[in-house]
């Protein structure tokens, strides 16, 4: 029977439990209880950068060689080595033969380097009666929240990797892809977008979403159960899943144990072996809490947990507290502004992308609007084109913002190798032109927009190689790395996915940031 389009989000959540009230501290204190005397660490796979804009003060890798992992596994923040790190692997611009190569080069130098500081080689190798520790990872494989990516090949990769390294075997893969403050909820399994403005209070099927059109990863389920049997060609049927609703994962009540659910949440998972898919209903941070202590006791009776998930998932697994929207001062902090222009940069066609570059232009009057014309980069002379873009935006920044966008007319074709090949090439572009520009005249700050285009920018336009997350410059969404070393060093980038915020909040976070708005 198809979904009705509109459906009201209380009448939906009238028929399950009130949520659970769980503190981030006492996630964080199940974690440290569990982990002595053998520290845990999330090693978090990206398929693109946003996924680090709910979480805060966590080390952020673009390259992933042992070396890296090392420094990621060891490097201080507030005092404290973390308990998670980021790898931006870009695989969701990746075709499926090189996003598993990439997936499995990640997952063994990350064994590697966990090995090497088991063995006493780092500084983490040791504990303070000098005695020789086991450094434990878990892996996430971080996705998007409107369910487009490489499922189920990203964690059959990395369990198979796993299995081939270590010999352990994934009894169980779950699958999270809420993210309640862009609007991501899943409720009785079903996985839905809620509606802003004028539709607030109402849900649509994620499936009757722009998103699940788009030419590289559409779907067609928004029951994530048969989602996962039709993005796994009926490898897991929809009756294998094992989902745990809102009346698991609130089974304490609101004033009862917290303990009570997670030993609920446990009790389903008892019987996933074989990478069996386990989906999770999400409404609320406090269900992402009970899910964490869930999971933890799940573990703690021997159940090895792959993770499938979107953007808030880390920060509930590991017990961090929400970290309110940064300022404009706290996002320079600890370096000295430029006093050139900045830079916004935006790739992502989806209409709130759009409205929100329409937005900016229209509020930012003192703005350099510069366009990279995609029918003229495809089909002329690319590289002449380029010199004279790089031209106009450092030029204008000497004295204002600039606005580097591409054409919004959207160029695909029904074959999705195709359609990767164009977005390659515009994102290649769009890359030449800020890494040469940083070269000659380096902006104030970069806001890159778009998944694809601000992992590029990152890894290759800006050569970050590591940095620190520093928290959201929205409450709950949009985040702002700081670079820790290469040519962008100080300067504020700020990672913002294409299919988060409202019409205003591209300008909102641009004024923040600027010094002419």
């Amino acid at each position: 029977m198809p979904f009705e389009s509109e459906l009201f989000e209380a009448d939906v959540l009238a028929a399950f439990p009130a949520e659970v009230p769980i503190p981030a501290r006492t996630v964080a204190d199940a974690l440290a209880s569990s982990s002595q005397p053998s520290p845990r660490i999330l090693v978090v796979l990206d398929d693109d950068p946003t996924g680090t804009q709910s979480v805060a003060d966590l080390p952020v890798l673009t390259r992933w060689d042992v070396a890296d992992f090392t420094w990621a596994f060891t490097h201080l923040i507030n005092g404290r080595r973390q308990d998670a790190v980021y790898v931006l692997t870009n695989t969701r611009s990746l075709d499926p033969a090189e996003a598993a190569a990439r997936n499995e080069e990640v997952v063994r130098n990350a064994l590697t380097a966990a090995a090497l500081e088991t063995d006493g080689a780092g500084s983490s190798g040791a504990d303070s009666s000098g005695v020789s520790s086991r450094l434990r990872l878990a892996f996430v494989s971080r996705s998007d929240s409107t369910l487009r990516g490489h499922y189920p090949l990203e964690p059959d990769t990395i369990a198979a990797t796993i299995a081939a390294v270590s010999g352990e075997v994934t009894d169980g893969v779950v699958i999270v892809p809420a993210f309640p403050d862009a609007g991501r909820v899943t409720v009785g399994g079903v996985h839905y977008m809620r509606g802003t403005g004028e539709d607030a209070g109402k849900l649509t099927p994620v499936a009757e979403t722009e998103f699940a059109r788009d030419a590289s990863f559409g779907f067609a389920n928004s029951e994530l159960a048969k989602y996962v049997e039709e993005k796994s060609k009926g490898r897991f049927p929809a009756d294998s899943v094992i989902v745990l609703s809102l009346d698991v994962i609130r089974a304490a009540g609101p004033d009862g144990d917290p303990q009570i659910s997670a030993d609920a949440i446990a009790d389903a998972i008892d019987a996933a072996t074989g990478s069996t898919p386990i989906v999770a209903d999400i409404v609320t941070e406090n269900d992402f809490r009970a899910l964490a202590l869930g999971l933890e006791e799940a573990e703690r009776r021997g159940k090895k947990l792959l993770y499938r998930v979107g953007p808030p998932f880390v920060r509930g697994r590991i017990g961090q507290e929400i970290r309110t929207e940064l300022s404009g001062e706290e996002a320079y902090a600890g370096n000295t502004p430029s006093v050139a222009g900045g830079l916004i940069v935006v790739g992502s066609h989806v209409g709130v992308t759009t409205r929100q570059l329409k937005a900016l232009v229209e509020q930012h009057s003192a703005a350099h609007i510069v366009e990279i014309d995609v029918e003229k980069l495809l089909g002329g002379d690319s590289a002449v084109y380029l010199d004279g873009i790089v031209r106009d935006v450092v030029e204008s920044l000497h004295s204002a913002d600039v606005i580097l966008h591409t054409s919004r007319l959207l160029i695909k074709t029904d074959d999705a190798a195709e359609s990767l090949r164009i977005a390659r090439t515009v994102s290649a572009a769009v890359v030449a032109v800020v890494n040469r520009t940083l070269k000659t005249f380096p902006p104030r700050f970069v806001i890159a927009k778009g998944g694809i285009t601000s992992s590029d920018v990152a890894a290759h336009g800006l050569e970050i190689r590591h940095a620190i997350v520093r928290g959201p410059m929205l409450p709950g969404i949009v985040s702002l790395w700081e670079p820790v070393d290469g040519p962008a060093k100080g300067i504020p980038y700020v990672v913002f996915a294409g299919n988060v915020g409202d019409d205003e909040s591209l300008a909102q976070v641009t004024r923040k940031l600027s010094n002419t708005f």
